[in-house]
């Protein structure tokens, strides 16, 4: 009998732990389902909103304008599948203007940001254009023979080192420039700087470009972006081709809301040109055009402006000033390529414009690699080392305080400077670079961040 009282006193000890561990085990269960968010579809992993980084996404939403800026950055969810979706509904799902108004960093018009519209692909160019860009030979046939040759092939293979989010995009396609405009005012910059050459001429590896702008110029004014346009080295450039198309962009473009005029120490409001390469044509040439008493002189008529040279050699600062232009910019995001884009030589930039009455505009970028186009151009790639590179950038820029700061580039690919977002992708032999451990839009929230610190330290620089 008392062996019977034991066993039984057992059991009923093991029945209410059981049930008990039964009950424990439903209410972690219940837990957890409460928990578990009800979008999480199928390989969405359990527990992805414990993960430090989207914890700090959420601490962010207490902060309005941090929070709308960030959502503004991430709208365009899963943007690789654009391209099968028609214009006119991604055109419709867009909030209204006054709604993006609210919800985006407001633009910044001393940040200027170099542009790119001469990508192509089969659905809306009939074929690839600059994503199958060829493998440029090095001008030493005995080093060039040490590398491959041929081009590149899209869409897996591109000719850059960075895969975009939008994958191998067209410039024409209207869901792109629209991505592309969000994206930039999210950053809190301004001006877009639209690389241009004149109507039927073209890089070597691309198509003509022009009959693009007036929809650029339309979506830039939906985002309160303002263009202004960087001229290309384009054939036979010289101080009568020059004034011909300057003239052409300022009758074509010049009422156009978003065309960018900036305002001068005088008070004018002048269109404003970057000219690319301007070194290859002489001061005397130049001086033609751009001093009061050249014979092709533009200044004082209806198509006078700020013309911005290209400064790569030191030498090129006295050139400048002989040829009459208003000021220089720096271009190359790679620090110690070239005398203009070693940071360390920006004070002396600075002062040596300040002084001649010039605009200095150094231009700062997140890195640079193109050994995707030029294999053999390694000693000139500069890692991103996670933002920190472009992070010192800014640094040395505002350091001079420059009247405007240019950004190379948005969408450079071929030279690895884009700040577009970018994803990680690897297919076949090809790994691409990408911005991890960041998210794709990281480069566009320290443009953000920068141009915030440039505003207010601006307004310091001016009392």
């Amino acid at each position: 009998i008392l062996n019977y009282d034991i066993m039984a006193r057992f059991r009923r000890r093991t029945c209410i732990i059981l049930l008990l561990f039964i009950l424990f085990i439903c209410s972690i269960m219940m837990a957890l389902k409460t928990l578990r968010p009800d979008r999480a579809g199928f390989g969405d992993p359990f527990g992805l909103g414990l993960l430090p980084e989207l914890q700090q996404r959420t601490v962010l939403l207490d902060n309005k304008q941090n929070s709308l800026n960030r959502i503004q950055g991430d709208t365009v969810t899963h943007v690789s599948n654009l391209h099968s979706i028609p214009v006119n509904t991604m055109k419709a799902s867009m909030p209204p203007v006054n709604k993006l108004e609210e919800e985006l960093s407001s633009p910044n018009y001393n940040f200027h940001i170099f542009y790119y519209s001469w990508f192509g692909n089969p659905q809306f160019d009939g074929k690839y254009i600059h994503w199958n860009h060829p493998l440029l030979p090095h001008w030493d046939p005995k080093i060039a023979n040490n590398y491959p040759k041929g081009r590149h092939n899209p869409p897996e293979d591109i000719g850059a080192n960075f895969y975009p989010e939008l994958g191998s995009y067209s410039s024409k396609d209207p869901s792109v420039i629209e991505a592309h405009m969000k994206q930039m005012r999210s950053a809190s910059t301004g001006v877009i700087v639209l690389s241009w050459y004149p109507p039927g001429m073209a890089d070597e590896n691309g198509e003509p470009t022009d009959d693009l702008v007036p929809v650029i110029l339309d979506y830039a004014h939906k985002y309160n972006l303002k263009v202004t346009f960087h001229i290309e080295p384009y054939k036979d450039r010289d101080d009568r081709s020059m004034y011909h198309n300057v003239k052409y962009i300022i009758d074509k473009y010049g009422s156009h809301p978003a065309f960018y005029r900036h305002k001068t120490s005088t008070g004018r409001f002048l269109p404003m040109f970057y000219v690319y390469d301007s070194y290859v044509t002489i001061p005397e040439i130049w001086a033609n055009l751009l001093t009061v008493s050249g014979s092709q002189t533009i200044r004082n008529t209806p198509y006078d402006a700020l013309f911005i040279a290209l400064l790569v050699e030191e030498r090129h600062k006295h050139d400048i000033h002989r040829s009459g232009f208003d000021g220089m910019y720096t271009y190359f995001a790679t620090n110690g390529f070239s005398y203009g884009s070693s940071h360390h030589n920006w004070p002396s930039l600075k002062a040596f414009c300040d002084s001649n009455n010039l605009m200095f505009i150094p231009s700062v970028g997140p890195g640079y690699i193109d050994t995707s186009i030029r294999p053999w151009n390694n000693h000139n790639t500069r890692n991103r080392v996670n933002g920190k590179y472009y992070e010192t950038a800014f640094s040395a820029a505002l350091l001079v305080r420059p009247e405007v700061i240019s950004i190379t580039s948005f969408n450079e690919w071929h030279e690895g400077t884009q700040i577009e977002k970018a994803v990680p992708k690897r297919t076949g032999q090809v790994v691409y670079l990408d911005y991890k451990p960041h998210k794709p839009n990281v480069y566009l929230e320290l443009t953000q961040k920068w141009s915030e610190k440039y505003r207010k330290e601006q307004e310091q620089w001016l009392m």
